[in-house]
């Protein structure tokens, strides 16, 4: 389903299989009452609809929940004071979901809660974790609406804006698409609001100083929100080095993503290397490897295969790593095979080393398959390649 090179936005959603749709409070959240704007949402809610009832899979990063919950508390105005963000959202982090599940809920669609901070995207360990869980509620069927943890999130461990967040989210579902719906229909020159001659851009191929520097802040008018165009670029290259493409539509409108599919003005960023190959390339040229594996004969064909490695399959450990970490996968020759995030500790692995599956929870307390999931792994072969 996935298209390799889509040019345009329509092309960018209809040819997504996995896609992460971004809602900021300014379109979720009336600026003058305070409340749920519930028919848009709704609206919205049949459009994610019809994108899984065509075979694609939906995450929703929203906001929306320390607005809501300033008018819960009787809040007046956009504070600054940490504590008291932390408590609007604390107050509202239930309404919002109440909304989405009420919304999605009208369609048959399950919903389910996620809040993350930085370092659950950060931590490979807990990236890995939270991976696990989106992958796990897609396919049960259910759409992940996640939001940032507003509640325990310092300034020191925010990610500031759901626009960065919704890429790092892209980035750990591994979507083909991110959509960041807006109060404008894409990125223009410069801000069409201000200046009347600004051009708008339908499809950029490079996140040159140029193009960045043509973001501007959020629109102060709206009154809630953090984001703006600077942020929305940010997030666009965040989610290129994963290999997924970026589109910036207007949000306000019912239905949004069919309307961008059926030719409404929107901006296409495209993606740089394909999501499988650029997650691989980070893994084979960014990661220091912190262990070794060593497998033998039947393990090596498998990943020559290109299947994910077992610990039946391995016969030796070496170095110090935790889950999530880069190891090296060796064969019983010594040389270097391959290259993976393994999915336990240096600890865990001399305990299950040689089991197979079925015998890892008696071990360990808990089920568990691949030692290094396919997705996870670089043959040396494919890295010479490159």
């Amino acid at each position: 389903m996935t298209r390799r090179n889509p040019r345009t936005a329509g092309e960018a959603i209809a040819g997504a299989k996995r896609l992460v749709v971004k809602v900021g409070s300014s379109l979720l959240v009336d600026a003058a009452s305070g409340a749920v704007n519930a028919a848009w949402l709704g609206a919205l809610a049949g459009d994610l609809a019809r994108l899984r009832e065509e075979g694609r899979q939906v995450v929703v990063v929203s906001s929306g929940a320390v607005a809501l919950g300033r008018r819960r508390l009787g809040l007046k105005g956009r504070s600054r004071r940490l504590d008291e963000k932390q408590a609007a959202a604390a107050a509202g982090q239930s309404l919002l979901m109440r909304a989405w599940e009420e919304a999605l809920g009208a369609h048959g669609i399950a919903t389910a809660q996620v809040l993350l901070t930085r370092d659950d995207t950060e931590s490979r360990p807990r990236w890995l974790n939270a991976r696990a869980t989106v992958e796990a509620l897609l396919k049960l069927g259910a759409v992940p609406v996640v939001n940032e943890n507003d509640t325990v999130a310092t300034e020191e461990i925010r990610y500031g804006d759901n626009d960065r967040l919704a890429a790092r989210v892209a980035q750990l579902a591994q979507a083909d698409a991110l959509v960041l719906l807006s109060d404008i229909d894409g990125l223009y020159t410069a801000d069409p609001r201000k200046d009347p001659a600004a051009t708008h851009l339908p499809l950029v191929e490079e996140l040159s100083a140029e193009v960045m520097a043509m973001g501007t802040g959020p629109n102060a008018e709206a009154e809630v929100g953090s984001g703006g165009m600077a942020t929305k670029l940010a997030a666009a290259r965040i989610a290129r080095v994963a290999g997924c493409c970026t589109v910036i539509a207007l949000g306000e409108r019912q239905a949004p993503l069919k309307a961008v599919q059926d030719g409404a003005r929107a901006s296409l960023i495209t993606a740089g290397a394909g999501r499988g190959q650029a997650y691989k390339q980070w893994i084979a040229g960014h990661l220091a490897p912190k262990g070794v594996l060593v497998i033998d004969a039947g393990a090596a064909a498998a990943l020559e295969d290109g299947r994910s490695l077992l610990a039946s399959g391995v016969t030796a450990s070496e170095g110090r790593f935790g889950k999530g970490d880069c190891v090296v996968v060796r064969d019983g020759a010594g040389a270097e095979v391959a290259l993976g995030l393994v999915g336990f500790s240096a600890e865990e692995v001399a305990r299950i080393r040689g089991l197979r599956s079925t015998q890892i929870e008696a071990e360990l307390g808990y089920k568990a398959r691949e030692l290094i999931h396919r997705d996870d792994l670089v043959r040396i072969a494919e890295r010479r390649a490159e």
